[in-house]
């Protein structure tokens, strides 16, 4: 090389690092610049506006419009909402330990967690909260009374509570504990040797959690696992590495992240020898399934070693950090994207760029590119993991739609509770057409209300037949139809007998037996849990082995 190209060579480098640091430097003065702008902006609203303002309420929704440029991932915690930060984070929080939910102008118990305060203390799913700490909350929303709910542990709250069924009223004095939500809601030995793993969230020990389950099932002669991450969102990255780890051998490339600052970019490896890494493993997903979950279900699909049954999952393919600000407020913000062993980023939603309507864009199937699998079998980064088996539950109908929505199914299983003090266990609790019965003539009393698709393709008719000015010819005709529409709905609630009762079923079950005896009788109806029997029921597990080794 010459002198004058190594010369030029060394120019264009000093040239490279003072545009780099012209550019940190006019990104400092910007942001010196508006600060400032801010600052006296606020300074003088606080002097001069006609009315006193809140300047801490005004700085919180100006910060919340600022990160709502962003991401939705990208969140500011202030000291007050730090109990809200740690349940994310750790699954842990001060309170009593029950799921709420707004009924008109009140808030009631959905239901009380299993050995918690809630349910010790007698609250039952259907008790209406009329008061806390002295303090009407009629009108207040879920969000407020959640607040109001949680605390420092050993602290004591009064609640004035109508109980379901009853018209007066009682006060509950409860202790506040530490309550830990569990990561598994339910795990079990179902039927020719499967078991079967229901992981809620990935907080912390979520991976020794999965752990222990997965060798008391083995204790029973589990010959196949189940890990169902259904509805699971997500959570700490260090603990879906974790849970990977028991069943790939060590070493394997798990995910590895990359974002602007690229000394922080990682990978992540497993870190310790698996405790079974040949058992054959269904891993259930649905579209609900983000972020950690799909990085357990995604690097598995890559490695082939199970088989992804259920639907696409969300496609959550960005990782936050945690950074502290003064007066011991938290930024939770996206800082890169992550990649699973096959090279694919499972990110859907572009938030950087939108459509003329503002929409941030999605990743379009079409536009997805192929990567291999350790088999050599095809996958796409389409935005979220793609099953290697697809199952599609089928839509809820209009009328149990209607019932859930009104609270029908919830109340008969809070009326149930009340003339039942006991059921049988769940695996031998059964509903009966006695009970469906009885529930019919339930919803008749109340007389619920709802509009079939039909009825709604009926008034566009209608509507049409206006336009035209044909409604007063076609006037017998509509009404004939309308007639026998209205005696089609009148059959709703046989006519969906079987998806009501199970529905149903379940809902009775929670009332005895929490979150897991839901669980477990849930398990009875799902169609992805028939696809698990036929896959693992076949002679050498001839699909499975099929699917894993793309033939």
């Amino acid at each position: 090389m010459n002198h004058k190209r190594k010369r030029s060579i060394r120019i264009f480098a000093v040239v490279l690092l003072i545009c780099g640091s012209l550019s940190f430097v006019r990104n400092d003065f910007e942001i010196a610049k508006n600060l400032d702008i801010y600052a006296t902006l606020l300074r003088q609203l606080n002097e001069n506006y006609v009315d006193d303002i809140n300047v801490g309420d005004l700085v919180r929704t100006s910060i919340d419009a600022m990160l709502d440029e962003l991401d939705p991932y990208t969140v500011y915690y202030p000291e007050s909402d730090l109990e809200e930060f740690r349940l994310m984070t750790t699954g842990q929080y001060g309170g009593i330990g029950a799921l709420i939910q707004q009924d008109s102008d009140y808030v009631i118990i959905s239901e009380p967690y299993e050995n918690t305060p809630a349910m010790e203390s007698g609250l039952q799913a259907g008790d209406r909260i009329l008061a806390i700490d002295g303090k009407p909350i009629r009108g207040k929303t879920v969000s407020d009374v959640s607040t109001a709910l949680k605390g420092q542990p050993g602290t004591t709250v009064k609640l004035t509570i109508q109980p379901y069924g009853h018209k007066g009223s009682i006060v509950k004095e409860i202790t506040r504990k530490e309550i830990k939500l569990p990561s598994i809601t339910y795990t079990g030995m179902l039927s020719d040797g499967i078991g079967y793993i229901r992981l809620a969230q990935f907080t912390e020990h979520a991976g020794k959690e999965v752990k222990e389950a997965f060798l008391k099932l083995k204790e029973q002669q589990m010959r196949y696992l189940v890990l169902d991450l259904r509805g699971n969102g997500g959570g700490l990255l260090n603990e879906a590495v974790n849970i990977v780890s028991l069943f790939v051998p060590k070493g394997e490339l798990v995910v590895s992240t990359k974002g602007k600052q690229q000394h922080l970019n990682q990978q992540f490896y497993t870190t310790s020898e698996p405790i079974d890494k040949e058992i054959p493993i269904a891993v259930l997903v649905d579209g609900h399934s983000a972020s950690a979950s799909e990085i357990v279900a995604g690097t598995l699909q890559d490695l082939d070693r199970a088989v992804i049954i259920g639907e696409r999952t969300y496609g959550k393919g960005l990782v936050q950090n945690v950074l502290p600000l003064s007066y011991n407020s938290q930024l939770k913000v996206t800082v890169s994207k992550y990649y699973i062993p096959s090279g694919r980023c499972i990110q859907k939603i572009d938030y950087q760029h939108k459509d003329s309507n503002g929409v941030n864009l999605r990743k379009a199937d079409s536009n997805a590119t192929a990567f291999r699998t350790r088999h050599g079998r095809t996958v796409y980064d389409y935005g979220g993991v793609e099953p290697d088996m697809k199952v599609k539950p089928e839509p809820y109908s209009t009328v149990l739609l209607a019932l859930i929505s009104q609270k029908m199914i919830f109340n008969y299983a809070n009326e149930y509770r009340l003339q039942h003090k006991t059921i049988p266990p769940v695996s031998e609790f059964a509903f009966t057409d006695a009970m469906y019965a009885d529930f019919v003539q339930f919803v008749e009393k109340r007389n619920i209300v709802y509009e079939t698709f039909t009825e709604k393709a009926m008034k566009q008719l209608e509507e049409a037949a206006k336009e035209d000015k044909t409604d007063r010819i076609l006037q017998s005709e509509l009404q004939s139809l309308k007639n026998a529409i209205g005696k089609d709905k009148a059959t709703d609630l046989q006519k969906y007998r079987k998806e009501i009762s199970e529905m149903l079923h379940v809902e009775i079950v929670g009332r005895y037996y929490y979150q897991k005896g839901e669980s477990e009788a849930a398990l009875q109806y799902d169609p992805c849990m028939e696809t698990v029997r036929t896959l693992f029921g076949q002679p050498d597990l001839k699909e499975y082995h099929n699917i894993l080794s793309a033939k």
